[in-house]
């Protein structure tokens, strides 16, 4: 059984004065975001990590930059199980780019770092398989985010991940890697100290009558992730299994009524945004879980 498992748009050049700019359910000061290329540029001379054997000062940099200044192209690859962690990057990248950015320069100079109060430690096994990924389109060539990736995954486990707790190379495809929906939760409050609720299960649709409504409700003041079964939403290798369970996260974006009882969403789902129309009935059978989070300024501690 295979699982396949969180951003902004490029951001143009901007003043150094404390510019705001709009995004679903929260006004971001871009200040954080230029305090994160400073850092990034004031990182130029980082040495050559001994944790990290496969990657160069170079490469992680340009992967980490790129992924603060255009976090849409954020890549989770073609058939990891590496979902989740991407749906949870789009929160992190969105609101904190500053806190990404300086626990991933921790993460490669000592080979493990704090995202607040998570350790982020993993093996040497990690450490030796990151920058060696192939066969994943993009992600072959984003250092950066299999550290980050590999790293979490080691770090949060749940019972899908019971028997096979100790990272072989390849596990990025495997059950090592999988997340259910209560993990996800969990990593979404750990890691950003948001007020994070969530409908639905592994295993039940959640029964909410006028579910669009319902989902743009949470869209208005925050971020908000679909837990569903992908065969109608991506079209990708997952696609050979269509068994009637839940396998993909994505952040939605937008939901709009279309005519004709339909729904226009657009949602991202690592590396790109996809629009999308669907019934309201489809939706309905595809969507397993629903998180969403509401940010509030006391959260960025």
């Amino acid at each position: 059984m295979r699982f396949s498992w969180l951003c902004l748009l490029v951001v143009l050049a901007v003043p150094a004065g404390a510019q705001h700019y709009r995004l679903p359910g929260k006004t971001i000061n871009e200040q954080e975001r230029i305090k994160a290329l400073e850092l990034l540029q004031s990182a130029d001379t980082l040495q050559q990590s001994v944790y990290w054997p496969h990657i160069t000062p170079a490469r992680f940099i340009a992967n980490v930059k790129q992924n603060i200044l255009q976090p849409l192209r954020l890549n989770n690859g073609r058939t990891t199980n590496f979902c989740a962690y991407g749906a949870l990057s789009y929160t992190c990248l969105k609101n904190e780019p500053l806190r990404y950015a300086t626990c991933m320069i921790d993460l490669y100079r000592n080979g493990q770092a704090m995202y607040r109060n998570v350790h982020l430690a993993p093996s040497e096994a990690i450490r030796n398989t990151a920058g060696t990924i192939i066969f994943q389109g993009e992600f072959d060539i984003h250092p950066a985010d299999q550290i980050w990736f590999l790293s979490l995954a080691y770090r949060f486990k749940g019972y899908l991940n019971i028997f096979n707790r100790r990272y072989q190379p390849g596990d990025e495809n495997t059950m090592w890697a999988a997340t259910n929906l209560a993990k996800f939760n969990r990593m979404l409050r750990k890691l950003c100290r948001y007020k994070t609720s969530s409908r639905g299960s592994d295993l039940l649709r959640p029964s909410i009558k006028d579910l669009p409504r319902y989902l743009q409700e949470k869209m208005a003041s925050g971020e908000v992730y679909l837990y569903l079964n992908n065969s109608v939403l991506r079209k990708k290798n997952h696609n050979r299994m269509r068994r009637r369970i839940p396998t993909h996260y994505v952040v939605l974006l937008s939901l709009e009524p279309k005519g004709n009882d339909m729904l226009t969403i657009t949602y991202w789902d690592g590396d790109y945004k996809t629009i999308k129309e669907v019934t309201p009935a489809s939706l309905k059978r595809i969507i397993y879980g629903i998180s969403w989070v509401k940010y509030n300024e006391e959260n960025n501690e």
